[in-house]
């Protein structure tokens, strides 16, 4: 099956076009500053080059970075009604109560809180109070908002409250787009619904978003269904991701992890993705980015749903060199390297023209920057090499050597060798390889509840039942779903046998014709 791959990062918009395993063309472009035109461009190049009568692409898979830096820029985030139905347990910290002040007023949200929920062990804490939701919605309706987010007291363990009162404000507000806190976070009210109203809030940037791209991809001659990739190192339909966009925040380094695991072949070693503008450090656990159990910031927003386990680091190929000031980043030129960086006419030094200067990288004209002094450029790259040193250390379950993947643009930067690291592995295509990895992608459903009531075979059956139907949503092929991970935890002091399940299946990609792009 043919299918291109794209990734669009704050400096490079990377393609390829792969058939099953072979990669048939691979391009890097600087990011416009209109996103979608980048993304013609870069499908253009990859298409330009192939011979008349080549059979057609089956498959578009597009890794973005819009969903994130609209939660971190404050902009394009839609005004939501947020219902919080935890009364009168729930009365002290009211919703957003700890997000930054900049993004509350961004979002400017209309809170409402109202009875009903559950206790940890499934009993009601009050009954659901039904009127109150409906007139929640009456004013978010005459208010003239369309993004509602609903979070209800445990409601992972007992999903009543949310399911009836999305129907509720379905029935007076019929075009609302409902996001339930179960359908994405954990335990622990606040955070879960932290990523509900950041869901919320992105909805309408994902229709667009997913518009956009299909426009891009019709402009561009390609007719066939397209995906967005994942915090997971998966693809969803592009439909399914609009309606959530809180899945993509993290897709870029995980497709460079993915793409890494394809390009090398392990399923178990550490990724370093090298950027223009930072880097990520993360672990790769049977083939897929070891997922972060703990609370993860978003724009300064503490969260708790599925997101990888990454350590950011300021260090890319157009971090800015202050020699003055004798400091690495952690500003960085980005996109404009090309027009700002010393080794292209430009005047500002970067670690890409002290990587030039090293001989590690034949990139512009490595005569306009001679004049850099040998002493401090062996010092600059001492200081690049601890400071990845200490970053990887960092990310290590153990005192042990470990395999590191180099991917990225910028992965000239990563010395041969490192304390801490048994081997630092280079490959080919290693500069595309979050394309590659968004190319190479499957689909994934997951579950992470609570269960009661049934034994334990029973909770994992249906946990397993549940992520299968999800996967297939979002594009799976039936026949070729297998179970990645299944691990449940039983719950003291909880009636019914009580256990916290965590199923997750990945499948590949249904190529059907009649499958929709969004």
């Amino acid at each position: 099956m043919k299918r291109i791959g794209i990734d669009v990062g704050g400096t490079n918009t990377d393609a390829v076009l792969i058939d099953g395993e072979t990669v048939l063309d691979a391009v890097k472009l600087p990011t416009t500053s209109d996103v979608m035109q980048g993304v013609v461009n870069a499908i253009g190049s990859v298409m330009a080059r192939q011979p008349g009568g080549a059979s057609p692409v089956d498959a578009v898979m597009i890794g973005t970075t819009h969903f994130t830096n609209a939660v971190v820029e404050r902009a394009r985030l839609e005004r939501v009604g947020a219902i919080r139905i935890a009364m009168p347990a729930g009365a002290s910290l009211p919703p957003m109560v700890d997000w930054p002040d900049d993004l509350r007023e961004a979002v400017d949200p209309m809170s409402f809180m109202v009875e009903g929920g559950h206790e940890y062990d499934g009993r009601p804490l009050v009954p659901l109070d039904r009127e109150a939701v409906r007139e929640a919605a009456m004013r978010i309706r005459d208010a003239g908002i369309r993004s509602v987010g609903i979070t209800a007291l445990f409601s992972p363990l007992t999903t009543e409250c949310e399911t009836e009162a999305a129907d509720i404000v379905r029935s007076v507000i019929p075009q609302a787009r409902i996001t339930l806190s179960h359908t994405l976070g954990r335990i622990g009210l606040l955070e879960r619904e932290n990523v509900t109203l950041l869901n919320a809030a992105l909805q309408g940037l994902g229709e667009g978003t997913v518009d956009a791209f299909a426009e891009a991809l019709r402009e561009s001659g390609i007719h066939a269904p397209f995906y967005l990739t994942q915090n997971d190192g998966t693809v969803v339909l592009a439909r399914v991701a609009a309606a959530n966009p809180v899945y993509s925040f993290a897709s870029g380094p995980t497709n460079s992890m993915r793409g890494a695991a394809f390009l090398t072949g392990l399923k178990e070693a550490m990724v370093v993705d090298v950027g223009g503008t930072t880097s990520d450090i993360g672990c790769l656990v049977g083939g897929f980015p070891r997922e972060a159990n703990n609370v993860v910031e978003v724009g300064g927003v503490r969260t708790l749903f599925r997101m990888p386990d990454l350590l950011p680091m300021a260090l890319g190929g157009g971090t800015i060199i202050d020699l003055d000031k004798g400091t690495i980043g952690p500003r960085s030129v980005g996109y404009r390297i090309t027009s700002e960086a010393l080794v292209f006419g430009g005047s500002t030094l970067t670690t890409t023209d002290v990587a030039v200067a090293a001989g590690l990288v034949e990139i512009g004209d490595r005569d306009r920057v001679r004049h850099l002094d040998r002493g401090v450029v062996r010092d600059l790259l001492k200081r690049i090499e601890v400071m990845v040193e200490d970053n990887v250390d960092r990310m290590k379950t153990s005192a042990e050597g470990v395999r590191l993947i180099a991917v990225g643009g910028g992965s000239f930067l990563i010395p041969e060798r490192l304390k801490g690291a048994s081997e630092v592995l280079r490959v080919e295509h290693a500069g595309v390889a979050n394309a590659l990895g968004a190319a190479m992608a499957q689909v994934s459903g997951e579950v992470d509840q609570v269960f009661s009531g049934m034994g334990r075979d029973a909770a994992l059956a249906e946990a397993v039942k549940i992520a299968r139907e999800r996967a297939m949503e979002a594009g799976a092929r039936p026949s070729s779903i297998v179970t990645l991970e299944a691990e449940d935890i039983p719950i003291a002091y909880l009636p019914g046998d009580a256990r916290r399940v965590r199923v997750r299946v990945v499948g590949d990609i249904s190529f059907s014709r009649t499958s929709k792009a969004a």
